[in-house]
């Protein structure tokens, strides 16, 4: 063998310079870790994970406790201030009827203690008057009183009764409006008889004042604050000839009388006696006119 032969077999047979002496491994099937992402997995994976989230949950659950118990504090205290010791949700009767009712008793109940009121002003007065002017506008004031419906007035006077119609008249096809009395039929005879000379006047026994308004509500009429039910009477003072001829001629009470006919409501007048008409006990402050 040759010198350069024997060198080119020494160099088949030694073991190169940069080769790993470690054993060759297979190349990990796909979708398997390798042993550096298994190595991961143990120290900072999903298991470590679990127990932070675990550890943070029971803090927020106590978190989310004490802010709700703050808000529901937060709420409680505003309803009481702004309730000041008061239920806010009394039991109220929504029934309209009812509420009249109990309103038009509160206001009988004011009416009263207006009077009785009135009454002790008008006993100062009296004892209070002293010689000169002041007390020659005494006489002049009770002079006026009952015309203004301040003071009682006797006289003969005219009676004239509106009511609904009967409950068994109710045409097919009617609106039930047809069938009641309404505040302009009341309103249109007390402007009538006022226009025929009345001197002085009562609705349902009621004085009528300048400031005397009648209100519907529901099927029933409120005067002064106090509601009344039909039939509706109305009585007036004066000259009876002359405020029934008032009614005989008014375009209104012919229209009014047309319903009477074809709907049956209720549609009177009568002379009556002497009656005493009270005096009006409620408030006569005007709160826009000055007195001249």
């Amino acid at each position: 063998m040759s010198d350069d032969d024997a060198e080119d077999v020494r160099r088949d047979d030694s073991t190169p310079e940069h080769s790993d002496p470690s054993p060759a491994t297979d190349p990990a099937p796909d979708g398997a870790d390798t042993p550096e992402e298994a190595d991961e997995d143990v120290v900072g994976g999903p298991l470590i994970q679990d127990i932070r989230s675990d550890s943070r949950h029971p803090r927020l659950a106590r978190f989310a406790t004490v802010l709700v118990m703050v808000t529901a504090g937060f709420m409680m205290t505003t309803a009481a201030v702004n309730s000041r010791g008061h239920d806010l949700r009394p039991e109220r009767d929504t029934d309209m009827a009812t509420l009249v009712r109990n309103q038009a008793s509160h206001n009988a109940a004011l009416q009263k203690e207006a009077a009785s009121l009135r009454a002790q002003v008008d006993e100062l007065s009296k004892a209070d008057q002293t010689p000169g002017a002041a007390s020659s506008t005494v006489p002049s004031a009770s002079a006026l009183a009952p015309s203004v419906g301040l003071g009682a007035v006797s006289g003969k006077a005219l009676r004239v009764t509106l009511d609904d119609a009967p409950l068994s008249e109710n045409p097919d096809g009617v609106d039930a409006n047809m069938l009641v009395v309404h505040q302009q039929d009341i309103q249109m005879v007390v402007n009538t008889l006022w226009a025929g000379g009345a001197e002085a006047m009562t609705i349902q026994g009621q004085r009528v004042t300048s400031t005397t308004a009648v209100k519907c509500v529901g099927n029933t009429v409120v005067l002064h604050g106090v509601a009344y039910a039909p039939p509706y009477v109305i009585e007036a003072i004066g000259d009876r000839a002359a405020m029934e001829q008032a009614l005989d001629t008014s375009e209104a009470v012919r229209i009014y009388k047309g319903y009477v006919s074809a709907y049956q409501l209720g549609w009177s007048v009568e002379r009556v006696g002497t009656v005493t008409m009270p005096a009006y006990t409620g408030t006569v402050a005007m709160g826009h006119a000055t007195p001249r």
